[in-house]
Parts: C-alpha cells; sequence; structure tokens
C-alpha cells in the first residue's frame, strides 16, 4: 500500500476492500480487523471503517457468530470445538455462551454425528466405545454430552 496515498482515497479504497469481504461472508469485528491489517492499511483507518459499519449495521459480531455456529453444527461439529474456533477469531465469550448453551441440541447433536459415522449399532466392546468417544470429543462435543450420550444406549 503506498503512503503517499490521499485520507479520503485511501479510505474509499479500506471500505471497498472490507464491504468485498463482507459480500462474500459475514466477519466478526476482530477478523475484518486482522484481515484489513494484514493488507497495509494503517490501523487507525482501520479502526474508525470498522466502527462506521458497525453504526450502519453492516458488520455484527452477533450475526457473525450465529452463522457461524448453524454453519459449524451443521457439518457435526460441537459446542467446544465451535467455540475454540470463535475465540480465535476473536468473539467475546459471552456471545458464544448466549449461542452455544443449548445442551439438548448439542447432545442430539452428538447422537446424529455418532450414527453417521458408526451407524446405528451400539459399540460391541471397550475398544469400539473408546475409538467412538474420541471421535466425539475431536468433533468439539464435551465430556457430559459424551457420557450422556453413552448411558442412554
Amino acid at each position: 500500500m503506498i503512503e503517499l496515498a490521499l485520507p479520503d482515497t485511501q479510505s474509499k479504497e479500506i471500505r471497498r476492500k472490507a464491504m468485498d469481504l463482507l459480500a462474500r461472508r459475514e466477519h466478526g469485528q476482530e477478523e475484518l480487523r486482522r484481515k484489513l491489517l494484514a493488507k497495509g492499511y494503517a490501523q487507525q483507518a482501520v479502526d474508525e471503517l470498522l466502527e462506521k459499519l458497525v453504526q450502519e449495521n453492516l458488520l455484527s459480531d452477533q450475526r457473525f457468530t450465529e452463522s457461524y455456529v448453524n454453519f459449524r453444527s451443521k457439518k457435526g461439529f460441537g459446542p467446544l470445538r465451535i467455540a475454540q474456533e470463535l475465540k480465535e477469531k476473536g468473539i467475546s465469550s459471552a456471545l458464544l455462551q448466549k449461542y452455544l448453551d443449548d445442551g439438548a441440541y448439542w447432545l442430539d447433536m452428538a447422537k446424529e454425528v455418532r450414527e453417521k459415522r458408526f451407524g446405528a449399532d451400539l459399540p460391541k466392546d471397550y475398544k469400539d466405545k473408546a475409538k467412538q468417544m474420541r471421535f466425539l470429543q475431536y468433533r468439539g462435543f464435551g465430556h457430559e454430552q459424551i457420557r450422556h450420550l453413552f448411558d442412554e444406549y
């Protein structure tokens, strides 16, 4: 990025880039900040633009969190994994808690993911049970959800 660019020209360019990124998919505020700074834009200009986008309701951490949770849960990932990914993207713990607290939903999701991967049959021995439990842990389901799921059988 050329530092000699006029401030008005630079702000238009930053806004165009931000709108291009937002047109592709929702972004969190911190994620969009990182991407714009990586392109070489000035931090002050980026922060000012992000404020404007939030005021114009074009950028929303809440909307991003909701769409990300829906997307990843439909791919079969659990709340722990999704929470970790969102924390890496700069989403607050309070917002995570709002969208990831429904225990009954995650228990049903864990059951669905297990059955899709291993079939409806119950694990025959401890080795198979341990394998299925590790798989669910990898997918981001908590110990309590996994234990409850296998206690049902």
